[in-house]
């Protein structure tokens, strides 16, 4: 058995914000500071989500989703990389192509594609305004994202909330650049049109149906079902990702201080299932990316886009 790939992802602010130790969008020191201890701890791919803002209401292409700063994804990604060797993983899959296409200058390691629509409904708590977002995410849309990735050299991270994800995977690749292992994280108990209930059953069954060449984990976004299902992942071979965006607690009713706490949780699990943790250079290895692209100069980028 493969070891084990730990993914922190660090931001909680549509997803649980009724966590007391939730960091504002645009404090982007403090989830530098959040992701390096998530690596310290055990992790060696970071997710992350840079500076965005999230639209009020669907706009006239039908998407309600994040807009992008892009300088605000760089300097997350500089304070990161600056301090610690690990797998950089730019998220927000939502957003629209032409603004990550502005991302893909900055060479990340791996970029979060959805291979489905995003239909998501966020309330945690009824204290709290609802968060939705909403894309329809076309194979059109899907084919340019592998030939760009391809172009510059960033690996995908497919997400899959149901099995319908992997009919698309099995489009693209037969006519675009879908380099393997294919590394898909299933998605289970994530509230809203593509919800995949949080159980041992639906994770064995998206498990079974993989396409072949695709390595997986998991992300739950249920407290009460989650740790018991990334037990199950580990058992099963499989990889995780914690952080306060998918599950702020350490126990119900318990809030981690800091992600790191969650990643040393998945860590300690895993050494009671008799299974190591990998490095960020053993990661690399196992998903088979290359060595990490120069980004392109901050300023030619922001030439480009002037």
């Amino acid at each position: 058995m493969d070891k084990l790939i730990i993914t922190v992802a660090v931001d909680c602010t549509v997803s649980f914000p009724n966590n007391p130790y939730l960091i504002p969008i645009h404090d982007v020191d403090s989830a530098v500071e959040q992701y390096v201890d998530g690596v310290d701890a055990g992790a060696s791919i970071v997710h992350i989500h840079g500076v965005r803002s999230l639209e009020p209401q669907i706009q006239p292409d039908g998407r309600k989703v994040s807009r992008l700063d892009p300088a605000g994804w760089r300097r997350m990604q500089e304070g990161i990389l600056s301090r610690r060797d690990c797998i950089m993983q730019f998220g927000i899959s939502a957003a629209r192509l032409d603004d990550r296409r502005q991302l893909m200058e900055f060479r990340p390691d791996m970029m979060s594609v959805i291979y489905g629509p995003h239909d998501e409904r966020f309330q945690p708590d009824p204290g709290f305004a609802p968060r939705e977002i909403y894309a329809s995410h076309t194979r059109e849309e899907l084919l340019e994202y592998a030939v760009l990735l391809d172009q510059y050299s960033i690996r995908h991270e497919i997400e899959c909330f149901h099995t319908g994800a992997y009919w698309n995977i099995d489009y693209v690749r037969q006519r675009a650049p879908l380099p393997e292992p294919i590394f898909c994280t299933l998605f289970l108990g994530w509230p809203g049109g593509t919800w995949t209930p949080p159980t041992p059953k639906a994770l064995t069954y998206m498990v079974d149906c993989l396409p072949k060449g695709c390595i997986w984990g998991i992300s739950v976004m249920d407290p009460p079902a989650h740790w018991g299902l990334l037990v199950q992942a580990i058992q099963m071979g499989g990889h995780v990702r914690v952080g306060w965006e998918d599950n702020p607690y350490l126990a119900p009713g318990t809030f981690a201080a800091r992600n790191a706490e969650l990643v040393d949780k998945v860590r300690r699990l895993a050494a009671s299932l008799g299974r190591d943790v990998a490095s960020p250079e053993e990661t690399r290895a196992l998903l088979n990316l290359a060595p990490r692209a120069a980004a392109a100069p901050m300023a030619a980028i922001e030439e480009a886009l002037a």
